[in-house]
């Protein structure tokens, strides 16, 4: 008699964005600058913290020769990273940020460095080969995917895609400072995804306000819309009928008209339910850190609703999670520190 003992396979989320390697100004009252990582490392490790134990992650990432084996021993510390994940070092100096924080909010950035985005040919034998369930888009460079690679995402897979779309939104001037700049297609790229997150400056260069934005991404196809409005918290929009992730419809290809989407036409029935879900009140004294807070926000976010909580649900834990990444220092530690464990900031 034979007792089939196989481990049960876990649930794959892909993972595109950019790592960055962030110099800090500002930030504290050092008056020497802080080098860390940055960029999808804060993501890496809130979804690290906040993911269910039956999910692993697995980056879909191309890192700059010049850091890609840090980046490497960067993932191995976190306990969600799937195995047979790999990133792909390229021979090009990875991506850098110069930060000046203004407030406790803003700041400027400046950018050197650059690794390539992907194109379709390099991308769709690397998504093939990963297996995924859903997929987790930051996009931290602005670059990482053109409008077609993003289409083709769509059309050739079929879980659920988050989307951040983060510095979609801004140029980089040529002596490398970022500056915000209208999105063209906004409702091309919509069509894309079926979680879209944006903060309040984001959601101004897309659409006059939050409400004409929630009306172009539902009628391209989105289901969840969410605003982050820093101390106020985030502000969702809702399909009609949609409560959890698992209510969001399977659907492949990315649609160009309202008559052909599946939030347009006669079948779209009900009211776009929206609500504010307030931050949670920051613990420290003193500004904090908020670099990330997005990142962390979006990511814990993703990871909830992959584990079945309700949207408010979800939304409660990534404003938690958002105001404990204020508590931290940088991305190193960061998943522990979320997760509530003893670590060095």
């Amino acid at each position: 008699m034979s007792t089939d003992t196989a481990v049960p396979r876990k649930k794959r989320l892909g993972v595109i964005g950019s790592f960055v390697w962030d110099v800090l100004h500002g930030r504290d009252r050092r008056s020497v600058p802080i080098e860390e990582w940055g960029g999808i490392t804060y993501s890496l490790s809130a979804l690290d913290a906040a993911l269910p134990d039956d999910w692993e992650m697995v980056p879909l990432a191309k890192v700059g020769d010049d850091l890609v084996d840090r980046a490497r021993v960067f993932c191995r510390g976190l306990r969600h990273m799937a195995p047979d994940a790999e990133l792909i070092g390229v021979p090009y100096p990875n991506n850098r940020v110069e930060l000046r924080y203004l407030d406790n909010e803003r700041r400027s950035e400046h950018l050197s460095g650059g690794v390539p985005g992907w194109t379709w040919l390099g991308l769709k034998p690397v998504l093939e080969s990963a297996r995924l369930d859903a997929l987790y888009i930051n996009l931290l460079s602005g670059w990482e995917l053109d409008l077609e690679t993003t289409q083709l995402i769509r059309t050739h897979f079929t879980g659920p895609i988050y989307c951040d779309l983060h510095m979609l939104v801004m140029a980089v001037q040529s002596d490398g400072l970022r500056t915000p700049r209208p999105l063209p297609n906004v409702a091309a790229w919509c069509a894309c995804f079926d979680v879209m997150q944006v903060n309040e400056d984001e959601m101004q260069l897309m659409a006059p306000d939050s409400m004409a934005l929630a009306a172009t991404a539902m009628a391209a196809g989105v289901s969840l819309l969410c605003v982050t409005l820093g101390k106020r918290g985030a502000a969702f929009f809702a399909a009609p009928g949609i409560e959890k992730l698992r209510d969001i419809p399977e659907r492949r290809g990315h649609n160009s008209a309202l008559s052909t989407s599946p939030r347009g036409g006669a079948g779209a029935f009900g009211a776009i339910r929206t609500a504010l879900v307030p931050a949670v009140p920051l613990r420290v004294d003193g500004p904090g850190d908020p670099t990330g807070c997005g990142d962390v926000w979006g990511a814990t976010h993703f990871s909830r609703l992959l584990a079945g909580d309700m949207l408010t649900e979800a939304i409660a834990a990534a404003n938690r999670a958002a105001a404990r990444n204020v508590e931290h220092r940088g991305a190193s530690g960061l998943a522990q520190h979320l997760r509530g464990e003893l670590s060095i900031t």
